[in-house]
């Protein structure tokens, strides 16, 4: 049990530091270049982002921790976290595309790969582990309607 919780803590960190990472090159735009642009009708507020954000991070963390928990030894868990790492990394990604670089375009495309291979990050979660892969449907449905608002923004501008 000490393993279990000591792997989801650092999952935890880890998924946090990204996050954390992210809002570096996000803050570098969002009272400046964003309040600029045309934005859909179901938008959120800007001070919903960073508490969501957080939420899901922590949850992401707990879920990648459980699998690993599993043992990296086993080829289903190694998938599973393969897939799961690389999906973070397109998270991160994304921050940078829109926010930091500033090209809603380019977001989209690394946004619409997330969603996608979160997908595939559930199935092999699902694998190992169902708690873990049904913790990431809350952060399968916030990229979903990112997507979409990421797809409207650009769209408008």
């Amino acid at each position: 049990m000490k393993i279990k919780l000591l792997r989801i803590g650092i999952a935890i960190s880890i998924c946090i530091l990204v996050g954390f990472l992210g809002s570096i090159a996000t803050q570098s735009s969002i009272k400046t270049w964003y309040i600029t642009l045309e934005k859909p009708t179901f938008t959120p507020p800007n001070w919903l982002f960073a508490p969501v954000w957080t939420i899901l991070y922590i949850v992401m963390g707990i879920s990648a921790g459980i699998v690993w928990s599993k043992g990296f030894y086993h080829k289903w868990v190694k998938t599973a976290l393969y897939h799961f790492g690389f999906q973070l990394l397109l998270n991160a990604a994304w921050s940078i595309l829109f926010f930091g670089i500033r090209n809603p375009l380019y977001a989209l495309v690394d946004i619409i790969a997330l969603l996608v291979l979160l997908v595939f990050t559930i199935k092999w979660f699902k694998v190992v582990n169902a708690t873990a892969a049904y913790l990431l449907i809350p952060y399968l449905i916030w990229v979903a309607f990112a997507t979409a608002l990421n797809f409207s923004i650009w769209q408008l501008n």
